[in-house]
């Protein structure tokens, strides 16, 4: 299913990104070959899901050499996209292509056409690496299914058709997916928001509930299976995922539920040997205490915001990749 929106594209040595802090009321693009504006797009949310942020980063770093080839200026640029996102660890895999590829051709006067060659490639890889997923998830599903997704792990998290979400759209498309219930996912309603607006585009029948409700969907017996991207997978399963789906995984659990990851296997940390080494981005107390820019509870008050959750690998079904579908025990 082709999507009628553009995530991320790379037209005239500028990279054009859909703002999906504003969506879904207003669809605006933003050109741009600003390193800090790319940064700070990834830190804002304006840009974000674990692949899409390595493409932008990746073409970010290329473009640090566009107007200058100063090793000083590709290295704090470097730097400076390292510190956006600490849990996504496609970032860091993506701004590692990059610095291999500029160590390699440094001294060759088309280095930064190198570098851009290099980002497109990894631009391409995760439209492919989409397309796979999904493909290989169609496995999942053993009758017409109700699907409960969490966060947005569709095109939206991606510069392809998605992980998560591309898997219950072929799903759809095949006609094992009937509904889909989606967790409006607090504190910045990726659900209700963008999981909604890209479901709303493909015409595939949803209900928005709040996180909360997941749980007595599943007492209904209203929910078939879930399925969710990863951040950051563990060589043990570990998951990181948006805050929320650990409590997906062991409310699963609790009701005899299927409950699948999906992600490339670039979301794959091989170095990384459990879920207690996965660093949790902690985001600033305003997300929980404003909506938007209206105050919604007394900003003196203390926040606890941690970004993401670790679901343990004993909780998950399977791990949906572009390369197979893995099963526990894992051992990537």
């Amino acid at each position: 299913m082709k999507n009628n929106f553009t995530v991320l594209n790379f037209v005239n040595d500028e990279l054009v990104f859909i703002n999906q802090a504003k969506l879904p009321l207003i669809e605006e693009y933003i050109t741009t070959d600003n390193v800090d504006r790319i940064a700070e797009a990834i830190e804002r949310l304006e840009i974000r899901g674990a692949p899409a942020i390595g493409v932008a980063a990746a073409y970010a770093l290329a473009l640090s050499l566009k107007n200058n080839v100063d090793e000083k200026i590709f290295n704090s640029s470097y730097e400076r996209l390292k510190t956006t996102r600490p849990t996504a660890v496609n970032l860091f895999w993506a701004l590692n292509e990059i610095k291999s590829t500029y160590d390699k051709y440094k001294d060759d006067k088309n280095v930064y056409e190198k570098l851009i060659k290099r980002a497109v490639e990894i631009h391409n890889e995760d439209i492919r690496k989409c397309d796979a997923m999904a493909e290989n998830g169609l496995i999942i599903f053993k009758k017409h299914s109700r699907v409960l997704t969490h966060c947005n792990a569709g095109a939206l998290a991606t510069s392809g058709n998605g992980t998560a979400l591309n898997v219950i759209k072929k799903g759809f498309d095949e006609g094992l997916v009937d509904f889909v219930y989606v967790d409006e996912t607090r504190p910045l309603f990726q659900g209700s928001r963008l999981t909604a607006f890209e479901l709303d585009k493909a015409g595939i029948p949803f209900s928005i509930i709040t996180d909360s409700t997941a749980a007595f969907l599943m007492q209904q017996k209203k929910i078939d299976l879930a399925v969710v991207g990863a951040d950051r997978i563990a060589s043990n399963g570990d998951s990181a995922n948006k805050i929320g789906t650990y409590s997906v995984a062991v409310n699963c659990f609790y009701h005899n539920i299927p409950f699948y990851i999906a992600a490339p296997t670039t979301t794959i940390d091989k170095n990384c040997k459990s879920g207690e080494e996965i660093k949790i981005e902690l985001r600033g107390k305003q997300e929980i205490t404003h909506f938007k820019s209206e105050q919604i509870t007394n900003e003196n008050y203390d926040v606890y915001s941690p970004a993401f959750d670790v679901t343990p690998a004993k909780l998950i079904t399977s791990i949906i990749t572009d390369l197979s579908v893995y099963y526990p025990p894992y051992n990537f």
